[in-house]
């Protein structure tokens, strides 16, 4: 739905942007990227049947996979 504003599910095209944010104490739309560090989620909603992504900007997967690599997360 991010590149092409096409629902994979219903295939409707009434799609909205959700930007992510991030708000004291973790609070918000994100992923933990190290201590008191967080990486932004974005999401993509259908509005014909609700289906959503979420996404993480290219930039940030490096961060949140070396924080998931060293806790052992994967």
């Amino acid at each position: 739905m991010k590149n092409t504003h096409i629902c994979p599910k219903c295939q409707g095209s009434d799609i909205v942007f959700a930007k992510g944010e991030e708000q004291a104490y973790g609070i918000g739309n994100n992923v933990r990227a190290g201590v008191f560090k967080q990486v932004i989620i974005n999401r993509y909603i259908c509005c014909t049947c609700g289906y959503s992504e979420e996404w993480l900007d290219l930039q940030d997967v490096p961060r949140v996979k070396k924080y998931c690599e060293k806790k052992n997360r994967i």
